[in-house]
């Protein structure tokens, strides 16, 4: 099984959304669908533009966790151009 840690971009409003799943393709549909919370309905339409995939749950947690804490526009920027340095 794989685990990843995906960076979306919404355009409609510059920002970006980090979460995680086991399932990219599945949370980009929701995330872009009509049912979804309200922060990312706002957003729509996304674009996933950085996926990393991990070799169980616990690293990809602390990887989420790491990019979300850090709340660094800059560090989601570089993560995207430069990849994951974990």
């Amino acid at each position: 099984m794989s685990y990843f840690v995906y960076i979306l971009y919404s355009e409609k409003i510059d920002k970006y959304y980090v979460g995680k799943t086991e399932n990219p393709e599945g949370r980009l549909s929701f995330h872009n669908s009509e049912i979804n919370g309200i922060w990312t309905k706002r957003g729509q339409p996304w674009e996933l533009v950085k996926l990393i995939a991990f070799e169980n749950s616990t690293l990809q947690s602390k990887a989420e966790r790491f990019i979300k804490r850090q709340k660094s526009r800059k560090l989601i920027e570089g993560i995207i151009k430069k990849g994951w340095v974990g």
